[in-house]
């Protein structure tokens, strides 16, 4: 439907997600539905091997959470849909790669959405902060998540003070990953996905799933649980046709084809 949300568009195997609410591109309850549907569908058919998520509008990328829905009687704690917040936040499984493509404005629960992606592309006026502060409320997902992903201080200043940064600043502490100017933003996400469709599938999963389950583990019992294939996805792969088709294009001098099985 043209007026749906949330725009999705295939290209190959991969997919663009687009957030198009305007004026903001806030989230309600209805919107992280739908997301949530998109994203669940996209981790399960296995034609899609990337998914790019980004916005439609120049000055905002996401503020998170919308509050005028809030005052019209979203509860805070509603049912979010299948994935949580945003629909990547508490989506179980989700072992393909996303790549967050920010545009604009990307604060509160924008921002973590975005920090539920992968790989992480602004463009050179998008900026970025965690205001929940400011309204008396916390910004849960990204006290959780933002201290282990940049310097503990930087991450705490965020979040008890609200500052903004810039997204030059974003890419120094390793918030992001690249900086591109605003019209080479999705054709830089493109090729960045283009690059991981036509990678292997199977490592791509695995590679996931072992980073999102050991991370709570000591090292030594994570690497024992990887050496004896107790991940689904590491013993799917040694067990694969793209296991021995990379052994053999190897050989053979050769781009390998790979099919994920």
């Amino acid at each position: 439907m043209s007026d749906t949300p949330i725009k999705i568009e295939t290209n190959g195997h991969i997919l663009e997600v687009t957030i198009d609410r305007p004026k903001a591109n806030a989230i309600d309850l209805a919107t992280s539905r739908i997301m949530g549907e998109v994203f669940r569908d996209f981790r399960d058919d296995p034609s899609l091997r990337v998914a790019i998520l980004t916005a439609r509008n120049e000055k905002f990328f996401c503020p998170g959470w919308d509050l005028k829905a809030a005052a019209d009687g979203d509860a805070v704690d509603g049912d979010y849909g299948v994935g949580g917040f945003g629909g990547l936040q508490e989506l179980r499984g989700m072992n393909k790669p996303v790549i967050c493509a920010v545009n604009g404005i990307c604060c509160g629960g924008g921002l973590e959405i975005a920090l539920s992606c992968d790989i992480i592309l602004a463009a050179e006026h998008a900026s970025f902060a965690l205001p929940e502060i400011r309204s008396g409320t916390i910004a849960d997902a990204a006290s959780l998540k933002l201290p282990k992903r940049i310097p503990y201080h930087i991450a705490m200043e965020m979040l008890l003070t609200g500052r903004w940064l810039e997204a030059e600043e974003a890419a120094r502490w390793g918030m992001i990953n690249h900086v591109h100017k605003n019209e080479d933003l999705m054709p830089e996400a493109r090729k960045m996905a283009e690059l991981l469709a036509s990678g292997p599938p199977l490592v791509y999963a695995a590679i996931k799933e072992v980073v999102r389950e050991a991370e709570d583990m000591k090292f030594q019992d994570a690497l024992n649980k990887i050496t004896k294939s107790q991940f689904e996805t590491i013993d799917r792969l040694y067990h694969s046709e793209d296991q021995l088709e990379g052994a053999r294009a190897f050989a053979e001098k050769r781009d390998p084809v790979w099919k994920g099985r």
